[in-house]
């Protein structure tokens, strides 16, 4: 492996999003983002990282995995995810993820859904945003990355507001979503002043915030076919902790 990756951090925590979490996850963060969603609370990643082999990368999962190695020497593997940034603005994302999975990991792909899914190895899981109107880039969405999901994928809807959870409603009506595979609503967490990053776009005009409580008491009033979260991480160390 003489590929190179810009990674940004590689850390052991827990999983805090998707049907995954709770679970011991391996996150792989790669460096560099070609949306400016104006929640985004990884600006950090938009720049900052090293040049590291492939080799390196697969050495340090294996590292951090060490430790759920049974008595008897058998791996009973954590989770490993790549995110960002968006992973897949870099080519070399995908021989790592195959490297991976030949490892026997369960290997996870957050995704913003702006980029190709289709050449990711099929035994990853793809977690692929569909922007809403408040992260001011909902016309980044690639529609054309549907057809491709399967049901060991998951579709999130990060919604901060009113016009979000209706958009989102219609989105999953119009394709059929419910049908494919999980899909995970998770409300947009305040960002704290210094996480304010000046490239992030504004939030649209005409958009009314919701709270909460009001996005779940929404789900459950429409009888919608979604899983609610929250970022369980957030919860466990402060909200800005990188490497968490």
């Amino acid at each position: 492996m003489a590929e190179t990756l810009v990674v940004n951090e590689i850390y052991l925590s827990l999983q805090g999003e998707s049907t995954f979490a709770g679970l011991p996850c391996i996150f792989v963060r790669l460096t560099a983002c070609n949306l400016r969603c104006s929640y985004c609370d990884t600006a950090y990643a938009f720049t900052e990282g090293d040049k590291m082999p492939l080799a390196d990368a697969l050495a340090k999962v294996r590292e951090l995995a060490l430790p759920f190695a049974s008595a008897k020497g058998a791996q009973r593997l954590p989770l490993v995810e790549l995110t960002g940034g968006e992973p897949l603005l870099q080519p070399n994302a995908l021989p790592l993820m195959n490297a991976l999975c030949d490892d026997g990991f369960t290997v996870l792909i957050e995704t913003s859904g702006a980029h190709d899914i289709s050449k990711i190895d099929p035994r990853v899981r793809r977690i692929m945003d569909l922007k809403c109107p408040s992260s001011g880039e909902v016309a980044r969405n690639r529609y054309e990355n549907i057809p491709h999901l399967k049901a060991t994928d998951e579709v999130k809807f990060v919604i901060g507001t009113h016009e979000d959870y209706d958009w989102a409603k219609s989105q999953i009506a119009q394709h059929n979503l419910a049908a494919i595979c999980p899909l995970l609503f998770s409300w947009v967490a305040p960002l704290a002043a210094h996480q304010q990053d000046k490239s992030l776009k504004p939030v649209p005009a005409g958009q009314h915030p919701l709270t909460r409580k009001e996005l779940v008491e929404r789900i459950v009033a429409d009888a919608l076919p979604v899983r609610f979260q929250i970022q369980m991480h957030k919860i466990i160390w402060p909200p800005d902790q990188r490497g968490v």
